[in-house]
């Protein structure tokens, strides 16, 4: 299976949160690559990254990143490719400062966003976003989003 979509985060600390998203495209079998790409303590990386991002068949990027958050925008400026980006909660400002980075780009370097910390519904964009092309795929989400659905209880139960 090739690989479609990368996820990128800018630190080790931010797998715990971007792995969520890595879980939802196991769910629906979609293949990922995760990397550590920093926007500031591996700038060439970024670079590399996103110009080759095409030619080795991604189509769609989840970059998550905290604090700052250069790496969704940044890489949207290297890449066609589509980015999804997800604010990491940071301990400073909870993440808005995050948020907000992220939200802020200029004409031209679209980054779509996530909620804080929002990197499970990262991983079920970027699959929509690739069910377009790909009635397997399609069909794989919507029997996934059925379930949820079908979880959700009708009436309230103690616990």
């Amino acid at each position: 299976m090739a690989v479609k979509v990368g996820i990128i985060m800018g630190s080790q600390s931010d797998w715990p949160t971007m792995r969520e998203a890595a879980a939802i495209l196991d769910e629906l079998g979609v293949a990922y690559e995760a990397k550590i790409v920093s926007a500031h303590r591996t700038p060439d990386r970024l670079w590399d990254y996103g110009k080759t991002a095409v030619e080795r068949g991604l189509q769609v990027i989840i970059a998550g990143a905290g604090g700052a958050a250069h790496l969704p925008g940044m890489m949207a400026s290297k890449t066609r490719v589509p980015v999804i980006g997800v604010p990491i909660l940071t301990r400073a400002l909870s993440g808005v400062d995050s948020l907000y980075s992220i939200l802020q780009m200029p004409r031209g370097y679209p980054v779509a966003t996530m909620a804080i910390g929002g990197a499970a519904n990262a991983g079920l964009m970027a699959a929509q976003m690739l069910a377009v092309g790909d009635a397997d795929l399609a069909a794989r989400v919507d029997a996934w989003r059925d379930a949820l659905s079908a979880s959700i209880p009708e009436e309230p139960r103690d616990e």
